[in-house]
């Protein structure tokens, strides 16, 4: 017998408020950001039939969904989920505050630098020494999320389908990047994705009418972490950096530019770039849901992960299974298999761009593409043979430090521009601070411990570079 659950008040309201939000702050940084429906964009001016070539608006934004989003909300979300209820907050707040308007007002800010990549516009606000640091890191960033997301859909691949070796679905799934981040991108990622990203939709309200009838017991808020050596991964700023995708990530800032290409109006850019977010973040919030639920709690949740290495795509598989029964099991495989396979050629594909503004690279021939795609695929190729165990565990850290970047660009973007800088510099000194303190809390660094010696050094360097940030000027 179905029934809707009236007890989930955490988690109701959290749902509510990033739906408003879409209405309603979003509205406002769209007013905040000057857009004009008559401003042509840059698939209008610039177009080359490759790159910038004009979409429609639902196919951007579900194009653009899938590429922020990979395994982020779901996957982090999971891992999230084990720290308590907290993850609710973190998830909605940061969603809406953090994760949307810094993909909204960085997207608007790409757009209007002609659709160019993160590097080149971040150029302009933080310096030509930031731009160059940004395209190296960004470009390896990049290359790293690509070489994960050959690795980790090919391991899943292997599981599913016996008799063919992990090494055949390696080179399956990097001649389909190199495809992929080769042709227009109407070709394949025009056509392909907005069925993949309708099936991550699907596959969220599938859960969501799960939680709400079921009877699955969603638990409220709390501050209590409920990870098994809470010391070690201490609520801040250890969740901020676990859950990424699916509050604040810098790796979306890195996808704008593809789109950013292709969108036909800066009008549409609230449902591109922040509505992408806000979905995101409904995703994460149902899959933190229903991880801490499906299990009988959250303790529960972190007894049956330890027992399967700490796996979250068994999660996925488990409870797909269980819950929407056969269809739910082909969502599964395209929610652990498809969406980090889409997202991985993107992340190439950002690459190629990166690599082609840094040095005025005409990417409409095609042997040009070419000739800067096959040492990206070489080097990615060599990352898939080193124990991604190492490699992952700086990933969440840089991605987090690349968002801290963009959202201090945003704030002298909007001081430039004399409008409201509060929304970008809360969570600009914020962001900063999570991961500083991180570099001297975690052993993955420098593991001083949560002493508060840590805390105290984090926020004296925070405040060092939030002088310093206010004090610069658009030259």
């Amino acid at each position: 017998m179905f029934y809707l659950d009236i007890t989930m008040i955490t988690f109701l309201l959290c749902l509510a408020a990033l739906i408003t939000a879409y209405f309603t702050y979003g509205k406002y940084l769209e007013r905040l950001a000057d857009t004009d429906p008559s401003s042509p964009t840059p698939c209008k001016r610039l177009a080359d039939g490759v790159d910038y070539l004009e979409l429609p608006r639902w196919r951007v934004f579900l194009i653009q969904l899938l590429n922020i989003a990979g395994t982020g909300p779901i996957f982090g979300a999971i891992l999230g989920a084990c720290f308590g209820p907290v993850a609710f907050l973190w998830i909605c707040l940061g969603g809406i505050f953090f994760g949307a308007m810094h993909d909204f007002l960085s997207g608007m800010m790409i757009v209007r630098d002609d659709g160019r990549s993160l590097p080149e516009m971040l150029g302009l606000y933080l310096g030509p020494g930031m731009k160059a640091a940004v395209r190296w890191f960004s470009v390896a960033l990049l290359i790293l999320v690509g070489a994960v997301f050959v690795l980790s859909p090919a391991q899943l691949l292997t599981s599913l389908v016996s008799g063919i070796d992990l090494s055949v679905w390696v080179w399956i799934i990097l001649a389909y990047y190199i495809v992929a981040t080769i042709l227009p991108i109407d070709k394949v990622i025009g056509k392909c994705y907005p069925v993949f990203g309708a099936a991550l939709i699907i596959m969220a309200l599938g859960l969501l009418a799960v939680v709400l009838f079921e009877g699955y017991p969603v638990p409220e808020l709390n501050f209590h972490n409920y990870q098994p050596h809470p010391d070690a991964v201490p609520i801040i700023p250890t969740l901020f950096i676990t859950i990424a995708c699916g509050a604040i990530s810098g790796f979306h800032a890195t996808q704008s530019p593809l789109m950013a290409r292709c969108v036909g109006n800066e009008k549409q850019c609230r449902s591109v770039f922040y509505g992408s977010m806000i979905s995101e973040s409904i995703i994460a919030l149902i899959w933190a849901a229903i991880a801490m639920a499906f299990f009988g709690g959250v303790d529960q949740l972190n007894a049956s992960l330890a027992q399967h290495s700490n796996n979250p795509a068994w999660v996925v598989d488990i409870i797909s299974r269980t819950t929407l029964g056969k269809v739910g099991a082909i969502l599964a495989i395209l929610g652990v298999v498809a969406a980090p396979i889409t997202s991985g050629d993107t992340a190439f594909r950002s690459a190629r761009l990166v690599i082609a503004d840094m040095f005025n690279i005409d990417q409409k021939p095609l042997y040009k593409r070419f000739a800067i795609c096959i040492p990206i695929f070489i080097i990615g190729y060599t990352i898939t043979l080193v124990n991604f165990d190492i490699v992952w565990r700086y990933f969440a850290w840089s991605n987090q430090a690349l968002a801290a970047v963009t959202l201090w660009a945003i704030v002298i973007w909007l001081k430039s521009r004399g409008k409201n800088l509060y929304v970008a510099l809360i969570p600009a000194i914020c962001m900063t601070y999570i991961i500083i303190s991180y570099v001297f809390i975690s052993g993955q660094f420098i593991g001083l411990g949560t002493g508060w010696v840590s805390y105290t050094a984090a926020a004296a360097i925070t405040a060092c570079i939030s002088a310093l940030a206010l004090r610069k000027k658009v030259e």
